[in-house]
């Protein structure tokens, strides 16, 4: 049975048996994941510790190879696949070894074909199963759900990656930083690639463009990751947490006229540059064909607009809407008013009464539905 993403977070806690699992994260090649991630394997080890390299790739820079000189390195295991030998990494000596600390590169490898297992990620789990701290390194583009997207920007598709729950696990993740500029400049003097290769990779993948863009889409992993572990901690302590960022969340039903409320919901949040949850709660009117179709196109409108859509079922759509205000730390709430007289006003008054009494403290609008 595999495990979820819940689980895997719950063994990275202190509390936990198992290793202390560390990544530095880059959003291109040469930013210096590898040459960070030795220099604290030696600063760890000048205090003490015992540290040994499982697996390094210098791919030919000078300053790496100097670096990981001066660590104990556990010999590679020889492995021949159609008629050439290949090195991987030796699980089973490090495991035998018996180090402190680990220093295993390139998370998203795929192993060759007669290796224990075939993903370097695998062989890194079951280091840290033996409670030896693993640190190692990860480019943004081979998260298994940031490839789509990085497909569309570079035009490049990573074959190598690495599924979301695997970061789960990691207890910690640091940013390896570079501008865009600087790193164009380690490029041309040669520092990252042969001249010769470093001139077509500034023409394609490097591109200030993609670069530009790769930045910011591991500047947000990180800042996902933070707000996870600050999550988890909070729901450890039973604290309440006080937002941070702001998050706008929008109530829909199967009416067209969400379409209007989301749209307008969607230019509120991008003023101050806010994510965008869209709730639908499930209380089991819309089960006619006919509403089943309408619901599935506001759905569609919401995924358009880059919103993340939180579908509940329930009796109560206030109370079931105050429990994923509270469980999302949304900040800011959006309701549409349609039913101004009558019965259905008092009814419409009733529901937002009961919200504000179960929600935590948010701002709430309370929106025209129809188009004018």
């Amino acid at each position: 049975m595999e495990k979820t993403p819940e689980q895997w977070l719950e063994e990275a806690e202190p509390t936990q048996k198992g290793g202390v699992f560390k990544v530095f994260l880059g959003y291109a090649p040469g930013v210096g994941k590898t040459y960070n991630m030795l220099s604290e394997g030696i600063r760890r080890h000048s205090r003490g510790e015992d540290v040994v390299i499982g697996v390094i790739e210098t791919h030919g820079r000078a300053g790496t190879a100097e670096l990981a000189a001066r660590l104990e390195a556990v010999p590679r295991k020889q492995l021949e696949y159609k008629g050439t030998v290949f090195e991987e990494m030796d699980v089973d000596a490090i495991l035998a070894r018996k180090p402190q600390v680990a220093l295993v590169d390139e998370l998203a490898h795929t192993n060759v074909e007669g290796s224990k297992h075939r993903k370097r990620y695998e062989d890194i789990l079951e280091l840290l199963d033996a409670g030896i701290d693993v640190i190692s390194t990860i480019n943004v583009q081979h998260i298994e759900s940031v490839t789509p997207l990085v497909a569309r920007i570079t035009g490049v598709i990573v074959r190598e990656t690495v599924p979301d729950w695997v970061l789960q696990r990691v207890n910690e993740i640091v940013l390896t930083d570079l501008t865009p500029e600087a790193l164009k400049n380690r490029m041309k003097r040669g520092d990252i690639y042969p001249l010769d290769r470093a001139e077509r990779a500034l023409a394609n993948f490097f591109r200030p463009g993609n670069l530009i863009a790769l930045r910011e889409i591991a500047l947000r992993q990180v800042s996902h990751v933070v707000d996870r572990g600050l999550e988890s901690y909070l729901e450890k302590e039973h604290l309440e947490q006080t937002p941070i960022a702001e998050k706008f969340g929008v109530c829909i039903s199967s009416n067209p006229a969400a379409q209007y409320l989301m749209a307008r919901a969607a230019r509120m949040a991008s003023r101050i540059d806010a994510e965008l949850y869209v709730i639908y709660v499930d209380i089991g009117v819309d089960d006619s064909p006919e509403r089943r179709r309408a619901l599935q196109e506001n759905v569609r409108f919401a995924e358009n607009l880059g919103a993340q859509v939180v579908r509940v079922a329930g009796k109560s759509v206030a109370e079931e809407v105050a429990k994923v205000v509270r469980e999302k730390h949304i900040t800011q709430v959006v309701f549409g008013r349609s039913a101004v007289s009558g019965v259905k006003k008092y009814l419409y008054l009733s529901a937002i009464h009961k919200f504000l009494r179960d929600a935590p403290a948010v701002d709430v609008h309370i929106v025209t539905q129809e188009a004018r």
